[in-house]
């Protein structure tokens, strides 16, 4: 598997919507389900220009209050950065995934202080970029990325988690993981007290058939790894999602999480006409289309563009000078 670079509500169901240009032809499907939980605190959603793609999960953690608000605010902080960014790509992908993740651990902080909360919400946050062919992916927390091609497995995110270090080391084996003590734990969020460490991944080139999808611990901790990689191999993400989302959930039972999954496949090789389909090569070039809704600017406490400037550069300065410590 390729190595990754470190750095320091309600049930959705959408339509599945095609795309296609010389340069970029993908499908995408998303849903997320309850499960036996009171309230869902995951959230995914995707952005598009003409030329970019970005899909982004995150899972708002149950251990703390508002885990939903501090994933809703990390998603639409993402989508706001795609907005402003992909012209219509993203000039430097690696950059903009860092500082962007940064940006909304910066605006779940923000919310807490504005509405007088004593501790800020927190949630995991796995996004992927897809343009010029290539992808590049980047994740804090136990939410995965997979890429699949061909019935094989090609790489996938390591967990920021207690139980993920214990595999590493060889210390349990992953038949053990379903049931351990320290299954649920993760030692890396957004809105915690620290900085985040995120981990970039990529570029990988595409290839005809390729699924890249994003999940919560919901599906991943209730479906084996082989299951999902053949079924997003052997059916469209429009049919792979309900059914491996279905199959989670009747094997957790009455203990079923939150089970949330976005999928994109890669350059299918015919374009189906149908209301849902769209060609992003239509597009005019700065148009930017997003299934994640922004709340109400004055409940969402997200940052005006010279704060995002500001914080951007207080980021920057905060890296270099960790990396001038070593």
């Amino acid at each position: 598997m390729m190595p990754c670079r470190r750095v320091p509500g309600r049930p959705h169901r959408f339509p599945l919507i095609e795309f296609s240009e010389a340069a970029m032809r993908f499908s995408v499907y998303q849903e997320s389900k309850k499960g036996a939980r009171r309230v869902n605190q995951d959230r995914m959603g995707y952005c598009f220009t003409r030329d970019a793609m970005m899909m982004v999960l995150c899972d708002g953690l149950g251990g703390h209050s508002l885990g939903e608000v501090a994933a809703q605010q990390a998603l639409q902080t993402m989508a706001r950065q795609f907005q402003r960014h992909a012209r219509p790509t993203i000039r430097n992908p690696h950059d903009f995934l860092h500082e962007s993740i940064m940006l909304a651990h910066r605006d779940i902080h923000r919310y807490a202080e504005t509405n007088g909360l004593p501790d800020a919400p927190r949630t995991t946050i796995v996004c992927a970029l897809a343009q010029r062919g290539s992808l590049h992916w980047a994740h804090a927390g136990d939410s995965r990325m997979y890429l699949m091609r061909k019935g094989e497995l090609v790489t996938r995110t390591r967990d920021h988690s207690k139980i993920e270090n214990l595999l590493q080391q060889e210390r349990v084996l992953p038949m053990q993981v379903a049931n351990h003590p320290e299954r649920n734990k993760i030692y890396n969020c957004l809105g915690s007290p620290n900085l985040p460490l995120i981990d970039i991944g990529g570029p990988v080139d595409l290839e005809p058939g390729d699924v890249a999808l994003l999940c919560s611990d919901g599906l991943w901790g209730s479906v084996a790894e082989d299951e999902l990689v053949d079924t997003c191999t052997s059916f469209s993400v429009t049919q792979a999602l309900p059914e491996l989302i279905a199959r989670a959930l009747r094997n957790a039972g009455d203990t079923a999480d939150n089970t949330t999954a976005i999928a994109m496949m890669w350059e299918l090789d015919a374009v189906t006409t149908t209301q849902d389909s769209v060609q992003t090569d239509t597009l005019p070039l700065n148009a930017f289309t997003t299934s994640i809704l922004d709340a109400p600017q004055n409940e969402s406490g997200l940052m005006s563009e010279e704060e995002i400037e500001r914080s951007i550069a207080e980021i920057r300065a905060a890296i270099d000078k960790t990396t001038n410590l070593r």
